[in-house]
């Protein structure tokens, strides 16, 4: 069930949120959708986001454990 006409923004941490539901706790991606209003091609666009820009997420930690 996906609304028409209301736009709803997802914070940074809802997104890793729901792509953990499916990525780590093994929910099919169509059941993660269903729950929170998702179309597919929205859900898959942020799994691609994540993995394309994952190296951010240690790229902090790299740059504090060289100043030390």
């Amino acid at each position: 069930m996906f609304l028409k006409g209301k736009r709803r923004k997802f914070s940074g941490e809802d997104k890793v949120r729901i792509l953990k539901r499916h990525l780590v706790d093994q929910v099919p991606m169509s059941d993660v959708c269903e729950e929170h209003g998702l179309h597919p091609t929205m859900f898959y666009k942020w799994q691609k986001e994540f993995f394309e820009n994952g190296a951010a997420a240690f790229a902090t930690y790299r740059a504090a454990s060289t100043v030390a």
